[in-house]
């Protein structure tokens, strides 16, 4: 579906917005501001199926009380650079923006701090994070999964047993940071589900059918069995993908003690965050030579004829970031109309198109 380039919204103006719905729905609007900013900041990333694409499902979840609208969360261990939360299905997207608040501050006493986050609601697009430590200097990494979800399949199966499993890490340089925000599966369920309600196929065959055979057609997924998405690689490398979700797991899973093996049905997330502070280790100033020069010398690499310069994990998100803050965001066509049942619901005005 076209994006019209003419219908650009202001950033402040969706995030108001966003922040009202949110309010409206129960949420402190403390906690509603943070939520919208880091949802509208996905969209203005160009990470469109997980900014305010969204907020119909969070909405609902706020009203049928899946996501907790207040409350806190419970501290289940805390021993200074580790910690173990239990996040009652409180918005994910609160609750991991709080977690990495509360590790940076710890990091430059410790060096390093890890949180773990059990029951947390959905936290949306992770490399909105990141610039939370980089630009403090400091590294992040974030990986998250669902463990009431089933959607990738182990490599050399079709029955889908964990979810993407998204990791993303922030990496401070002497100039950009790197934004590295990838998945142990070839596409994401928001794509797939995406591209099935506009009945289109995938760019690529990253999904698998019931007889074991490579797909873009996002319908394999409601067959009778179902398929699944591809693991990382696909059905020739997909080992790799399958190893890389094993780990996220294990991350995700297994520190906080709650999982798979505990059978959840709430739509939600384990969460694992660690953020290093270089300082404690060689020095901020060494490591952004190390990874300024390596950013550097990448984008200076030698391409074929015509092609264009090599890009850098986060460098064409942070220029349509820069253009969204100056020219307005571009909305993927169906958000604003998923959440024109809600503005009525909830007396909220929504915002006009800028320019």
């Amino acid at each position: 579906m076209a994006i019209d380039p003419d219908k650009r919204y202001a950033v402040g103006d969706l995030v108001r917005y966003a922040t009202d719905l949110f309010t409206a729905a129960g949420m402190p609007t403390d906690r509603a501001a943070i939520v919208a900013e880091l949802l509208v900041e996905a969209d203005a990333m160009g990470h469109d199926t997980h900014g305010l694409a969204l907020g119909p499902q969070y909405l609902d979840h706020l009203e049928s009380g899946l996501m907790a609208a207040t409350g806190d969360f419970e501290v289940v261990t805390d021993r200074g650079a580790t910690m173990v939360w239990d996040g009652g299905y409180l918005s994910g997207v609160w609750l991991t923006w709080k977690a990495i608040q509360t590790a940076c501050e710890r990091a430059r006493q410790y060096g390093t701090v890890t949180v773990s986050i059990r029951r947390s609601h959905h936290i949306a697009c992770l490399a909105t994070f990141l610039s939370q430590a980089t630009d403090q200097n400091l590294m992040i990494t974030l990986a998250s999964s669902d463990p009431s979800v089933a959607a990738v399949a182990p490599f050399g199966s079709y029955e889908a047993m964990f979810t993407p499993d998204p990791l993303a890490v922030g990496i401070p340089t002497t100039g950009d940071p790197i934004l590295i925000d990838i998945s142990a599966s070839a596409t994401t369920m928001g794509l797939s589900a995406r591209m099935d309600g506009e009945n289109r196929k995938l760019p690529g065959p990253w999904l698998i059918d019931n007889q074991g055979r490579a797909s873009d057609d996002p319908g394999v997924l409601e067959t009778d069995p179902p398929g699944a998405l591809l693991a990382l690689g696909g059905l020739d490398r997909g080992h790799k993908g399958f190893a890389l979700a094993l780990m996220i797991e294990a991350l995700t899973s297994g520190l906080p003690g709650y999982g798979r093996a505990d059978s959840p049905t709430n739509w939600g997330a384990g969460v694992f965050l660690q953020i290093i502070d270089p300082e404690a280790f060689g020095g901020i100033a060494a490591f952004t030579r190390q990874t300024g020069w390596l950013a550097e010398a990448c984008r200076a690499a030698a391409v074929p004829d015509g092609q264009s310069p090599v890009r850098m994990p986060g460098d064409g998100a942070l220029a349509r970031r820069r253009q969204a803050l100056a020219e307005g965001v571009l909305l993927y066509p169906t958000i604003m109309n998923s959440l024109a049942p809600w503005n009525e619901k909830l007396d909220v005005e929504p915002p006009s198109p800028c320019g």
